[in-house]
């Protein structure tokens, strides 16, 4: 991508607020283009912002904003580092005892689910989460009598000496706030609905005078309560959600990261006004794609802004069990290992102190990650796309002529699964198939929706093994890949394998004893030097298996992956790029879905690789297929099964969210390719469910209205009759499909 530099003095640039402008000072240069929607029919604006607190050159570097663009805009910086783990220095904010920030440890914490009404409920679930070893808690008060007894709840926690800060989680209710902040160590504010009203998804138009309205009656809001945090020492999260924007800032910035963050701007802007700094910034959403966007944008402006406030992340609505597990490794994994991050929340639709031992796992994560500063050799990333997902698609196999079998199905143009299989899985070829999710026709395989696409098989059977060689025929006969090192290969040859080799074996042409026409996939670590990297171009690969050992502790995984997608971009080649992580033995079941979404995950959101082979000795082979599936549909690639948005619940929750979830997965889990949101209560606003088809949310004790997508189309539905009625709507809009049958 080109990049080229304006000069101080360019004069095309205009700045809406005189205040900023390009002087000696100028460091980063915000360029942007923004959709505006107002009276006076202006359809662009360009803005510029320096940052007046460094000292910096006159000059821009400046790159089209998307390939192709006529619009330049500047290659923000978003992280301390692009080819080692850095922690992004903050300033420390005090939440009562706790000091966040990047001089200490990376805090973490949880949400009660109980009726905040309900003091000895609330007291006895806040003691168990501090037990397990949270360091912040937070409660939802959504009105004052929620609020007295928060009082009530702080002074028998004391008694009984736990002195755990408290967060007050606020939407709509700015006299609540004010309230609860006499006695709780934190408020968090949703810039979405604190002064706003709840999003009606309607476009508004505004004029430059119209918005500075909106935005003075927005700092007479909020102020009172700002003076009030100063009075009492309390911290602030202004926590931005990308499901309850306001209709106001949808209108002038969009339903996008870009609305999240000024969204959220709009807040600090007026602390900052009033010297007020101990505050966090959070910028959530339920699609780690969407959420990682929203960080990495935040931070950039901080870094034009000259702002280092801690940040708290965490993927909402994020679902039970691995899958929530896994949404949240990719989101929060992604960050940290870009030095991101002061504070975690892992949102599980399960018990808090459930959340509590995945939080610590990726706080774990992130503190070694950047307490060992892994790294590679320094490189220019020009191919990334920090802001904007834009995938890097390499070259699927084509077939090529004369070719006995079909090749085409190796890989999958969504993201491909390839799994690891032992010759003792051969011996019983059926439950094989089964293991490999194949359909099974008279016991011959065929592929179906969610079938590992190849498998990899270090040690080949004998020749003379006709059972086990007929097996891998029929899974060659239906497209599968199967991959296997070039000494088996060349001492026990299985006709059309795809033989796996190494630089080495390139360098030193050991493959040309292969035949002329045999497929290769080539591994590589990634942090090789050009040189080596350049037998690539002489090669034609099938597909690249980016592997470096789990025991390497001096080379960062994810930025040599980076690397290495940069010199495939500088050099052309697209070859497909398989992510190969091989866990150790002994791994946690949570450790290795962390792992995978913290490493395989943090440039899948990138779009940089096209499947992931994941091996682990000693777990299981079902465990891993589903794991890598997982993966894949968490980063927004390849969906094969239902996907859920439910939120974690909380003192708003108006069933039992545990309870309901698990029903309508039981009745709906075999519908891949639609959307279910699950929601307690819509106070994240409809917008929560932008990613989902079909929304079943608490309307009120009792009932429950039901959506589709951000509409909603039936209200008031009794408890016992809701899910039948979700599953009649999903048939009514000709989303349904029975169950399979059983074989």
């Amino acid at each position: 991508m080109a990049s080229g530099v304006l000069p101080a003095s360019f004069s095309g640039l205009k700045s809406k607020d005189n205040a900023l402008s390009f002087t000696k000072s100028v460091d980063f240069v915000k360029v942007s283009s923004l959709q505006r929607i107002n009276k006076s029919h202006r359809t662009k604006i360009l803005s510029v912002i320096r940052n007046s607190n460094s000292d910096g050159s006159e000059v821009a570097q400046l790159q089209p904003a998307s390939e192709g663009s006529p619009l330049l805009v500047p290659r923000q910086k978003y992280c301390e580092s692009t080819y080692k783990t850095v922690r992004r220095k903050t300033c420390t904010v005090m939440v009562g005892n706790v000091a966040l920030g990047s001089k200490h440890p990376i805090r973490i914490q949880t949400m009660t689910t109980t009726d905040t009404k309900d003091v000895a409920a609330t007291v006895e679930q806040v003691m168990r989460i501090a037990d397990k070893g949270a360091d912040i808690v937070r409660i939802t008060v959504q009105g004052k009598k929620e609020a007295d007894a928060c009082f009530e709840i702080k002074n028998t926690l004391v008694q009984k000496n736990y002195n755990i800060p408290l967060v007050a989680d606020i939407h709509f209710a700015p006299s609540v706030a004010m309230r609860v902040a006499e006695c709780f160590d934190k408020i968090r504010v949703n810039p979405g609905n604190f002064a706003d009203r709840r999003a009606q998804f309607e476009k508004l138009e505004y004029t430059e005078d119209d918005y500075q309205k909106e935005l003075e009656h927005i700092e007479q809001v909020f102020t009172p309560l700002v003076e009030k945090c100063k009075k009492y020492g309390r911290a602030m999260r202004i926590g931005t959600n990308h499901g309850s924007l306001s209709d106001r800032i949808m209108s002038y910035y969009g339903d996008s990261p870009r609305g999240m963050v000024e969204s959220a701007f709009e807040f600090a802007r007026i602390c900052r006004k009033l010297d007020y700094h101990n505050f966090v910034f959070s910028m959530k959403a339920s699609n780690p794609v969407i959420m990682v966007q929203a960080y990495r944008l935040l931070v950039a402006e901080m870094y034009v802004a000259g702002w280092d406030y801690p940040l708290h992340l965490g993927v909402t609505e994020a679902g039970e069990g691995e899958d929530g597990r896994m949404k949240s490794a990719i989101g929060i994994g992604t960050l940290l290992q870009d030095g991101l991050g002061d504070t975690i929340r892992v949102s599980l639709t399960e018990p808090p102190e459930e959340e509590i031992d995945p939080c610590r796992r990726l706080a774990n994560l992130g503190m070694k990650a950047s307490d060992l500063k892994k790294e590679v050799a320094p490189f220019q990333e020009k191919h990334r796309h920090y802001f904007d997902f834009q995938r890097r698609t390499g070259q699927l196999p084509v077939q090529k002529e004369g070719e006995d079998v079909d090749y085409r199905g190796v890989l999958h143009r969504d993201g491909s699964v390839l799994m690891s299989v032992s010759l003792d899985q051969l011996k019983t070829p059926e439950l094989l198939y089964k293991s490999l999710a194949a359909k099974l026709v008279v016991g011959m395989p065929f592929k179906d929706l969610a079938t590992v696409d190849s498998i990899l098989l270090r040690e080949l059977p004998p020749v003379e093994d006709n059972d086990a060689r007929l097996a891998l025929k029929r899974l060659i006969d239906v497209s599968m890949g199967v991959l296997t090192p070039l000494s088996e290969q060349l001492t026990k040859p299985l006709p059309n394998a795809i033989v796996l080799v190494n630089l080495k074996e390139l360098s030193t042409r050991a493959y040309k004893l292969l035949p002329e026409d045999t497929r290769l996939a080539v591994s590589v670590r990634g942090d090789e030097p050009s040189e080596e990297l350049d037998l690539l171009k002489d090669v034609e690969a099938t597909m690249l298996l980016h592997d470096l050992p789990c025991t390497e502790d001096k080379i960062s995984r994810v930025h040599a992956a980076r690397r290495l997608f940069e010199y495939l971009g500088d050099n052309e080649l697209t070859i497909p790029v398989i992510h190969h992580i091989q866990f150790p033995k002994g791994i946690h079941r949570d450790d290795l879905v962390i792992g995978a979404g913290s490493n395989a995950g943090a440039l899948l959101v990138d779009g940089l690789g096209d499947g992931v082979l994941l091996e682990a000795p000693d777990q299981d082979f079902d465990f891993l297929r589903n794991t890598s599936f997982n993966l894949l549909q968490g980063c927004r690639m390849r969906n094969t099964k239902t996907e859920y948005v439910s939120c974690p619940s909380c003192g708003r929750t108006l069933f039992d969210l545990q309870e309901i979830s698990a029903e309508i997965r039981e009745k709906t889990s075999h519908l891949p390719g639609v959307s279910i949101a699950i929601m307690g209560c819509i106070v994240n606003g409809p917008g929560e469910m932008a990613d989902a088809d079909f929304g079943y949310v608490g309307g009120s004790p009792g009932k429950i209205d039901l959506y589709v997508g951000k509409t909603v189309v039936q209200r008031g539905i009794k408890m016992e009759n809701a899910t039948d009625a979700l599953i009649q709507l999903i048939k009514d809009h000709g989303r349904w499909v029975d169950p399979p049958a059983e074989e």
